[in-house]
């Protein structure tokens, strides 16, 4: 029974956190997200531009790296409230995000979609490699310009 009664007592704690918390939580974790995808687009970059050589079988798997978390859902990374008016300093992520939901999700399928190109052809050469991340960032900077503070 004690047994019993401790498991119900720690199931219960998670439902303690405060509002901020959870906020703050979710806005780590949607920042945690973007910068995986950024690393392994750090990675291809690096490739494209010379400062590390090119390595098909390196840059095959940077590019499914980011294919994989495309496939990760990622609504709940986007949480009213965790915009930069609501939490000055902590996020980028500008109010227009939730104001405009559908062109965030539209930009998103771009990216997507740039993303499966990319996959395709990230482990051929040189050159095709840096058009499928010209491409993705493409998309990523389109994104950012709409939906994410500049300093």
């Amino acid at each position: 029974m004690h047994k019993i009664l401790l498991t119900a007592a720690l199931a219960a704690l998670p439902l303690a956190a405060s509002a901020a918390d959870v906020k703050d939580d979710v806005v780590e974790a949607r920042q945690g997200y973007y910068s995986l995808l950024g690393a392994n687009m750090g990675t291809l970059v690096s490739m494209v531009k010379g400062e590390t050589d090119y390595d098909g079988a390196k840059a095959q798997t940077a590019a499914d790296n980011m294919l994989t978390l495309t496939r990760y859902n990622v609504g709940h990374l986007y949480m009213p409230g965790t915009s930069n008016a609501d939490m000055p300093g902590r996020t980028d992520a500008l109010p227009k995000i939730w104001e405009d939901m559908a062109g965030v999700q539209e930009k998103g399928m771009a990216f997507v979609k740039a993303v499966e190109n990319l996959n395709e052809v990230a482990g051929l050469d040189k050159g095709e490699l840096a058009k499928g991340v010209q491409q993705v960032g493409g998309t990523c900077k389109g994104c950012h310009d709409d939906y994410r503070a500049k300093h």
